[in-house]
């Protein structure tokens, strides 16, 4: 037999016939087995296998199915291969489907794709199928996915044309068309009335047919031609091609992934001393704890119908969509600030909901048939997310439980007396199980009874994950209908970090978990040591270690955590988080609440810093292309004295009422701008008899940096924000998670411009601090205090391990590092120095 597609990844080895495994788990694992035996994989992959089932349906369809393991789980490929179990008697794989042939698959690139493609060409022959399902033989198995497209497929070309509309496209995804951005392709696809096809060469597929997109094997750069026609077809081409785009970072970034993971020393986890019962999921958020489960209900009681005259109805409404838009456009703006704009980016997409005029338009229709608005609203966001349901898929389940969950936000904002405290009884130590966790229900989470998180649906970017990150508590996420069939009371352990729940587990692994939850504690307790002691080095240098925060109730936790005051008070969330400006008296009310708060801790507060990614619709600012080059920070204050006057009147009028504060101006880069903005403050500060308050800058872009010397002249501080420094220094757009990994603060390049600013501001005897993200990372905050930075800002839960790496260091050592730093080509250099110093 001639060898074509499958020279060196099938062979007689990897084929077993005749096998009855008792469940999909079991089946899985006896493929894995064959994987593992022959070298082509670590042992680990086979949980990475099972780990795929909890977020990706692998059943091709016809009795054939694919496990395979996740893409952040390459590096534990040794070498391509696949494996084949046959199943004469069949193994239920998911309600209704049951497979025959278990092919699992190890690819290190995309050498599936041709496994894929001929598996779809199979599943058209079920003659064939069928013959395999029972055949005694191994060779006709291997020689069914041998055998290479027959040659009358040539003939397509012929009939391979495109439609009206077309554009071209090159395949970005480092593993090629696979199953699960094919099925976003589909969704995206069934979403318009338009026929789209995708050509690849001579062959043509359906875009809203999964096998037919498998079929036309495309792999990373590959050209593709994409077609529709119909109606309103080149703008469902155009919806098309932004969604098959926006998957392109993913998928890199699961390349990425899976390629530092592989680069990385395997860190140990927690294993148990014995074999507990265990469901897997995904490891969301690490650690471990011990609790007893508790199952969240759901929460299905009824909207009532009150109804109101249409134009009534629709006011209201539209008011809850713009508070709905506006709280998640908060949410998204903090999000990026803790944990950066891969983590944001799902928070904007969750809105998108809000937008869709078949939602809305329903939704008006029901209120014209006489029902109220809050009603309508429901039973069309009910209507539409029964609908991505019932497809099956589990990306379009999320989708649907997206939908609900901003529909939920919206009928609080419509009717508040409809929000319920779905979290309201809990009990003590408790590890929370859900079918998932709604950004609403996560964040009102009672961390001093929730213990614990793990959910059957979700991944470990999912809402859940997020917050759970955030709140520091371990969580795992996808782990299947199973998870919610477990008692409420069941002893358990949760760790968060193998993505495991043990339940009922022994005395000896209650011990083992306690022991390994004492030793994690007592790292976080060597940190936290010192949080409430200055961030004095061995050798006697301090540096001042504030907190990034936005309102006053958020003090109390900053403080405990060790912040020695307020290095950044973000203004913006007072006109983020409501529907219109907030009036002078009611900042004037917020200002001094915060410096009360504080205890009369210093104060920094930023200046109104709206424009790029931070956009407030009631400010009805002008549209622009590019925003973060647009009117924004100073440029912006400058321009609307109806925004900037009323602040500045409230700020003043704390600080005569005794604040401690201190201002600062966002986005400067030039000396004439912070001229005009003393000025303004001067006047008004004469106007009120207010006492003088210290005036700084953020030093954000590349030409602020370089003329620090200059500016210095004029402003009080300097406080760098690494996040947009970073920015505008490398060209990269902060919120593009595909170049995120780019888009490193530890660049030289970056950290020269922050010299260049600690040279500046010292030669007029100004201090410097940095608020931005650099600031919040230990090895980052070592680097800053070896530059001469004088004060790190950063959000409360990072204050411990920063002030914990600068106890223990020397100052003349910081700078040491600091130089070597300065000196290195790359990033990636710099981070080395992190091991080298350790």
């Amino acid at each position: 037999m001639s060898i074509h597609l499958t020279e060196g990844l099938l062979s007689g080895e990897r084929v077993r016939l005749g096998a009855r495994p008792a469940d999909k788990q079991q089946a899985i694992a006896e493929a894995a087995q064959l994987l593992v035996a022959s070298g082509c994989v670590d042992a680990a992959y086979a949980d990475s296998m099972v780990r795929r089932e909890a977020v990706a349906n692998t059943f091709l369809g016809h009795g054939v199915a694919i496990p395979h393991g996740l893409g952040e789980d390459r590096h534990l490929v040794r070498r391509n291969g696949i494996a084949i179990l046959q199943v004469p008697a069949g193994v239920e794989w998911n309600p209704g489907q049951r497979a025959h042939l278990v092919v699992a698959i190890a690819a290190q690139s995309d050498a599936h794709i041709a496994i894929l493609r001929r598996l779809t060409r199979l599943i058209q022959d079920e003659a064939t199928l069928a013959r395999l399902a029972s055949t005694d033989d191994a060779t006709a198995l291997i020689a069914a996915l041998d055998d290479p497209p027959a040659a009358a497929d040539a003939g397509r070309a012929a009939e391979a044309v495109d439609l009206a509309e077309t554009v071209e496209w090159t395949v970005g995804y480092p593993a090629g068309l696979h199953a699960r951005p094919a099925s976003r392709w589909v969704e995206a696809a069934r979403a318009h009335a338009a026929r789209m096809q995708v050509r690849h060469g001579h062959e043509v597929a359906d875009a809203k047919n999964l096998l037919a997109l498998l079929q036309l094997g495309a792999r990373a750069g590959d050209r593709l031609h994409i077609s529709a026609e119909g109606r309103d077809a080149a703008a469902a081409l155009a919806r098309f091609r932004a969604v098959i785009d926006s998957l392109t970072a993913q998928e890199k970034a699961d390349a990425a992934l899976a390629a530092q993971r592989a680069a990385q020393p395997k860190a140990a986890g927690w294993t148990p001393p014995d074999a507990p019962v265990c469901i897997a999921g995904i490891g969301a958020s690490p650690g471990l704890a011990i609790g007893v489960v508790h199952r969240l209900a759901a929460d299905e009681a009824p909207i009532p119908d009150h109804p109101v005259a249409l134009s009534e109805g629709g006011t209201r409404l539209h008011e809850a969509l713009c508070a709905t838009r506006q709280q998640l456009e908060a949410l998204a703006d903090d999000t990026a600030r803790r944990l950066g704009a891969a983590d944001a980016a799902i928070f904007k997409a969750h809105g998108e909901p809000l937008n869709d005029t078949d939602l809305i338009t329903l939704t008006c229709q029901l209120m014209v048939e006489g029902h109220g608005v809050a009603w309508s609203w429901n039973a069309a966001v009910e209507r539409l997310a029964a609908k991505l349901s019932a497809l099956g898929n589990a990306v379009l389940a999320g989708r649907a439980a997206d939908l609900r969950d901003v529909g939920r936000r919206v009928l609080a904002n419509i009717d508040p007396s409809l929000v319920r405290d779905a979290l309201g009884s809990l009990p003590q130590h408790c590890v929370l199980l859900a079918a998932d966790l709604s950004p609403s229900d996560t964040a009102t989470l009672d961390t001093t009874k929730v213990i614990g998180l793990a959910t059957a649906q979700g991944g470990p970017t999912s809402h859940t994950a997020i917050l759970a990150r955030t709140l520091g508590l371990p969580a795992l996420v996808g782990a299947g209908a199973a998870l919610l069939d477990v008692g409420d009371g069941t002893p358990a352990i949760v760790d968060g970090g193998s993505g495991r729940l043990y339940l009922d587990p022994s005395p000896a692994a209650l011990d083992s978990a306690r022991a390994s939850i004492a030793e994690q504690a007592a790292t976080r307790a060597r940190e936290a040591e010192g949080r409430r002691q200055p961030a004095l080095t061995t050798d006697g240098h301090a540096i001042d270690i504030g907190a990034n925060i936005n309102l006053p109730e958020q003090a109390a936790t900053a403080l405990e955590q060790g912040a020695e005051g307020v290095g950044l008070m973000r203004t913006e969330f007072l006109f983020l988080e409501r529907a219109r400006t907030p009036s002078e008296d009611e900042q004037f009310a917020i200002y001094v609440a915060m410096a009360e708060a504080i205890g009369g801790r210093p104060l920094i507060v930023r200046a109104l810093d709206i424009g790029g990614d931070k956009q407030v619709a009631h400010l009805d600012l002008p549209h622009e292309d590019n925003p973060f080059l647009g009117v924004r920070g100073a440029r912006l204050l400058l321009r609307r004295a109806d925004l900037l006057e009323p602040q500045l009147r409230a700020l003043y009028r704390a600080a005569k009422a005794g604040a401690a504060l201190k201002i600062m101006f966002p986005m400067i880069t030039s000396v004439p701008e912070i001229q005009r903005l003393r000025a303004i403050c001067e006047r008004i500060r004469i106007e009120l008899a207010a006492p003088i308050v210290p005036l700084g800058i953020m030093i954000e872009v590349p030409a602020a940096a370089i003329e620090a010397d200059a500016l210095a002249r004029h402003a009080d501080f300097f406080s760098i924000g690494t996040n947009d420094l970073t920015q505008y220094t490398l060209a990269i757009d902060r919120q593009n998670p595909e170049l995120a990994a780019e888009a490193d603060s530890l660049h030289p390049a970056v950290l020269r411009l922050i010299r260049m600013t600690v040279d500046g501001a010292a030669r007029h005897g100004r201090w410097v601090g940095v608020c931005g993200g650099l600031a919040g990372d230990p090895f980052g905050a070592a680097l800053l205090a070896g530059l001469g930075v004088q004060e790190l800002s950063m959000t409360p839960r990072e204050i411990a391990a920063v002030k914990s790496r600068l106890r223990g260091s020397r100052f003349d050592a910081l700078k040491g590092l600091a130089e070597q730093a300065l000196a290195c080509e790359t990033a990636a250099e710099v981070r080395a120095l992190d091991r080298s110093a350790a």
